[in-house]
C-alpha cells in the first residue's frame, strides 16, 4: 500500500478522485460528515447524493456535456461507468435512479481493502496529503479555514432544487409523453394555453418564497435560476427557457401549445417525476398552490417540494493551479463545486484531476493538464487563470479555442472531434491512466 491521502467530503469530486487514488494503490481515509451534521440540501447520508437532479446532462456529442464525458472516458472516469449502470430512460440525457447510484459508488469504494470512510465533521485542514472535496455545503469551521488559508473570504451564491412529482397522480388526460421532435417518449409533457400561462406566471412572479437568512446578499448562477425569477424577467421568459413549446405535438391531437412544462422520470420503475428547470424559492404552500395549477398538476402529490441552499465556493483564480492544486508547499488540491466549477459532469471531471494529479505528485511523476482544446483542459485553466471577474462556470464550447475557417453548422462536430482526439493523445503521451 502506498501513502495514506485523506479525501474530505462524499459528493461526486471526493468519491471520484478517491476511485482515482484507490486504483493507484493508495489508502483513502475519506471525511463525509453526514449524517452526524446534516445540509440545507441533502436527504440521506448516502455518498455521491445527487441533490438537484438526477440527470447527468446530455450525453449528445455535438454538446459540451457530452464531449466532456467522451473525454473522462478517455481519462478513465469510474463514476461515469457506474452512472451508465443505474441509468434511467432519459433521450439523449444520463439521468440516474439516485439511490441505485449512490449505491453503487459506495460498494465500488468499499471493495478497495487500503479506503475507510469516517463519518465526522472535518473543521480543520488535514495533514498531509488531501483533497478538499466539501462542496457548496462546505461547514462554517471548514471554510473559515479555507479562508485562512487563502487570504480570501469564501464567495457565495444560491442554488436551487426542482420539486418530485408522484406519476399516478398527474392528470394524463392534459399530458403525454415525447421528446422534442419526436426524439423518444423518455419525458411526460404538460401543455398549457395561453390564458392558463398567463394565471399561472401571474401568481408565480406574487407568490410568497423563503426567507434566506444565512446571508444578506443573494447571487444566483444563472445556471439553477428559481423559475419564480425566470418568470420576474418578462411575460415570455420561462417561454424561451424551461417552458418552451418548440418541437412538442400531442402525438394524439398533433397540436402544439403555448408553453409546455416537461417533467423527467427520477426512479426507473417511472413512479416519480421532476419538474424540469423548476428550481424555486417559494414555501412549500406555495408550490402545491402555484404548481397546481399547472392543469395536469391540480391534484398532483409531491414526493419532494423545491428548496433553495448556500453553494460556497473559492475565488479559485490565482489560488489554485489547472490541476486544482493549492499554491504552496503543502500538498492539498480542491475538488468539486468548491473549485467553482458547476455541474455534476464539471465535478466528476476536477475530482477526476484532483486525484490523480495528486498520484502522480506522489510518485515523482510531472504534473500532467490536458490541453486547452478539450472541454476538460479549458475547464481547468479557467479555475486557473480566469481572465475576468471569478464566477462558476459549466463545460461550455465558448472555453475552446475558435475553430478558424469552420462553418457555424460544423463547428460543434468541429469541437468534438478536435477535443476527442486531442485528450486521446493527451492519454497516451503522459501515462495518465497508468
Amino acid at each position: 500500500m502506498k501513502d495514506a491521502v485523506t479525501v474530505v467530503g462524499g459528493g461526486l469530486a471526493g468519491c471520484e478522485a478517491a476511485l482515482q487514488l484507490c486504483a493507484r494503490g493508495f489508502a483513502v481515509r475519506m471525511y463525509e460528515m453526514r449524517p452526524v451534521r446534516t445540509t440545507g440540501a441533502h436527504t440521506t447520508a448516502g455518498l455521491a447524493e445527487l441533490v438537484c437532479s438526477n440527470s447527468l446532462k446530455s450525453e449528445a456529442e455535438e454538446t459540451a456535456s457530452g464531449t466532456l464525458k467522451a473525454e473522462l472516458d478517455a481519462m478513465g472516469c469510474r463514476l461515469l461507468a457506474i452512472a451508465r449502470e443505474c441509468r434511467v430512460p432519459s433521450g439523449s440525457a444520463l439521468a440516474v435512479e439516485r439511490e441505485r447510484f449512490s449505491r453503487e459508488v459506495e460498494r465500488a469504494l468499499a471493495a478497495y481493502p487500503g479506503f475507510e470512510l469516517v463519518r465526522e465533521e472535518v473543521t480543520k485542514l488535514p495533514k498531509g496529503p488531501a483533497v478538499i472535496a466539501t462542496g457548496p455545503l462546505t461547514s462554517d469551521a471548514l471554510a473559515a479555514r479555507l479562508s485562512e488559508l487563502t487570504g480570501e473570504e469564501n464567495l457565495h451564491f444560491y442554488d436551487a432544487i426542482a420539486p418530485i412529482v408522484e406519476l399516478s397522480s398527474v392528470d394524463m388526460s392534459r399530458a403525454y409523453f415525447g421528446g422534442r421532435y419526436g426524439r423518444g417518449e423518455d419525458y411526460l409533457n404538460l401543455p398549457m394555453e395561453k390564458e392558463e400561462y398567463a394565471a399561472f406566471r401571474a401568481e408565480l412572479v406574487s407568490a410568497k418564497t423563503v426567507l434566506l437568512r444565512d446571508f444578506e446578499k443573494r447571487e444566483l448562477f444563472e445556471g439553477c435560476m428559481p423559475i419564480e425569477e425566470i418568470a420576474k424577467r418578462g411575460e415570455d421568459a420561462m417561454r424561451f427557457g424551461p417552458l418552451r413549446p418548440v418541437g412538442l405535438r400531442d402525438p394524439a391531437t398533433g397540436k402544439g401549445a403555448y408553453a409546455v412544462v416537461q417533467l423527467r422520470r427520477e426512479d426507473l420503475a417511472g413512479d416519480c417525476w421532476n419538474l424540469v428547470g423548476f428550481q424555486t424559492n417559494l414555501t412549500f404552500g406555495e408550490q402545491k398552490r402555484v404548481f397546481g395549477m399547472i392543469p395536469a398538476l391540480r391534484e398532483a402529490e409531491f414526493v419532494r417540494y423545491g428548496v433553495m441552499h448556500r453553494n460556497t465556493y473559492l475565488n479559485s483564480s490565482g489560488l489554485l493551479n489547472a490541476s486544482f492544486r493549492f499554491e504552496g508547499e503543502n500538498v492539498l488540491y480542491a475538488a468539486g463545486q468548491l473549485t467553482g466549477v458547476e455541474g455534476y459532469a464539471e465535478s466528476i471531471m476536477s475530482g477526476l484531476v484532483a486525484g490523480v494529479s495528486l498520484a502522480r505528485e506522489l510518485e515523482g511523476k510531472p504534473s500532467a493538464v490536458a490541453p486547452d482544446t478539450t472541454v476538460t483542459g479549458a475547464l481547468c485553466r479557467y479555475v486557473a487563470a480566469a481572465a475576468t471577474g471569478f464566477q462558476p462556470m459549466n463545460a461550455n464550447f465558448g472555453l475552446l479555442p475558435e475553430a478558424h475557417g469552420v462553418g457555424k453548422k460544423e463547428r460543434k462536430r468541429f469541437y468534438h472531434d478536435r477535443a476527442v482526439a486531442a485528450v486521446r493523445r493527451f492519454v497516451a503521451e503522459t501515462g495518465f491512466n497508468e
